[in-house]
């Protein structure tokens, strides 16, 4: 039966979390196992690898192959060295003091290394962090900077618009004051003025009332006394018309009556003279 070494997949989605086990080569992913010898957690930074290092030099011993991802993980626990020191061993190549010495000093030095990386990713992510706080921190005093700056240019703008409103205000007084002793003044002025005018106005019109009223009283005086002097003269000069035009009619009159007189004289003389004819024919 061929042995393996090899991951078993535990965890959820997105985050696996291995095992590291002997297992039989026809056994399925997850199936039966011969061996746990560790675990294997690829979420930290650096993995986190716990591993039996015994077991794991003594399955490859008796002939158990890795897989790929297990040989290196073995290969980062110091698992194949030690294999390799204890193959020396066992041919005389080196004593098992001088291998475990060797073995010792690498797994040190190894030690000193992910210590380092682990102190150079917390340095980092130190530096990360106090990179974003400055730069959050830079943010928000922009951000406090901003507001009072606003707050400033507000106060700025109320004051500048308060200014001449308060400039305004008290002229707009002075020009209210100054309105109402203008008005005042007239109407002080115009009230005796007023009082004494109706009095001055008043005593002119009375008096110019009673020469209204007397002139009235005279002029029908004077038009009747012209009228009584004129009735007589037009009586006069009708009746001097009269005379005038009875006179022409007396004259005609006479005349007329001679007239036909004298007209009926010749024919009477004529009307004779005609029988005389007559009779002498």
């Amino acid at each position: 039966m061929s042995v393996k070494i090899r991951l078993q997949r535990h965890g959820k989605k997105g985050k696996p979390f291995y095992a590291i086990v002997a297992a039989d080569a026809r056994s399925k992913r997850n199936g039966k196992l011969l061996e746990k010898l560790g675990t294997y957690n690829p979420n930290t930074n650096p993995a986190t690898i716990e591993l039996n290092i015994d077991g794991a030099v003594k399955w490859l011993q008796n002939g158990a192959q890795p897989t790929d991802t297990a040989k290196t993980i073995l290969s980062y626990k110091g698992v194949l060295l030690k294999n390799h020191l204890e193959t020396g061993v066992r041919k005389g190549a080196i004593t098992t003091e001088q291998a475990e010495e060797k073995f010792n000093a690498w797994l040190t030095e190894k030690e000193a290394k992910i210590q380092a990386k682990k102190d150079g990713l917390t340095a980092e992510e130190t530096e990360a962090k106090a990179k974003a706080l400055a730069a959050e921190q830079a943010v928000n005093q922009k951000r406090i900077d901003d507001a009072k700056a606003a707050e400033e240019a507000l106060k700025a703008e109320a004051a500048a618009e308060e200014a001449p409103a308060a400039e305004e205000a008290p002229a707009a007084e002075e020009a209210l004051k100054a309105e109402a002793a203008a008005e005042e003044a007239p109407a002080a002025e115009e009230a005796p003025a007023a009082e004494e005018a109706p009095a001055a106005e008043e005593a002119p019109a009375a008096e110019e009332a009673l020469k209204a009223e007397a002139a009235a009283e005279e002029a029908p005086a004077a038009e009747e006394a012209p009228a009584a002097e004129e009735a007589p003269a037009a009586e006069e000069a009708l009746k001097a018309e009269a005379a005038a035009e009875e006179a022409p009619a007396a004259e005609e009159a006479p005349a007329a009556e001679e007239a036909p007189a004298a007209e009926e004289a010749p024919a009477a003389e004529e009307a004779p003279a005609a029988e005389e004819k007559k009779t002498t024919k």
